[in-house]
């Protein structure tokens, strides 16, 4: 088994600000994973707008898709919270590269998230299975079990496949754009942690 800092699986998204992609993720893991899956989910940015809810345009793409985004407030991403997180998601390879200096320990936990997500679904199903438990195998387990499994398939890419664009303060398309490119991540993620 790979760190585990409690008795739940925690992840913890990274962005800039943490009003726009971090949130989103956060929020949607959350609706995918629901509230007794063991798996518990948190974002945080490098720069964050502390206190700040959900930017409207990500908001509302949000409930475009049945996720409440209301009562969030936005905070900054702190030493604590990483070594506290099992899996580390920043939006982008810069936010990578800042986790990393801040908290050198969680390296090998610390993927973009479009990159976790191209590496777990390069993973054998079945060899996954069975790192995570065979049949006692659960959301938080397989996601375990998920991180070396998709370190061990760490590649150069071009960072066009790992980044998400930032948003803020541009026109609606980029939002969309932003939007469509975390949320096709976010899916594939947990869907091969809930085993859909």
């Amino acid at each position: 088994m790979a760190y585990r800092s409690g008795d739940n699986f925690t992840v913890l998204t990274v962005c800039t600000g943490n009003i726009c992609r971090s949130p989103a993720v956060e929020h949607l893991f959350r609706a995918a994973f629901g509230r007794n899956s063991g798996v518990d989910v948190a974002s945080a940015g490098t720069g964050a707008l502390i206190g700040q809810p959900v930017h409207g345009p990500m908001a509302d793409l949000l409930r475009g898709v049945d996720v409440d985004p209301d009562g969030f407030a936005a905070r900054r991403v702190t030493e604590q919270m990483l070594r506290g997180a099992d899996l580390v998601l920043p939006l982008t390879r810069d936010h990578r590269a800042q986790v990393v200096d801040l908290a050198p320990a969680v390296v090998r936990r610390t993927f973009t998230l479009r990159e976790f997500a191209r590496l777990a679904s390069e993973v054998d199903r079945d060899e996954l299975e069975a790192r995570a438990g065979g049949a006692a195998a659960t959301s938080a387990s397989r996601l375990d079990a998920l991180i070396p499994l998709a370190a061990a398939r760490r590649s150069a890419v071009a960072p066009e496949l790992d980044d998400v664009v930032d948003p803020y303060r541009r026109e609606q398309s980029v939002y969309q754009k932003s939007f469509d490119q975390l949320l096709p991540a976010v899916r594939t993620i947990a869907q091969i942690a809930l085993r859909l």
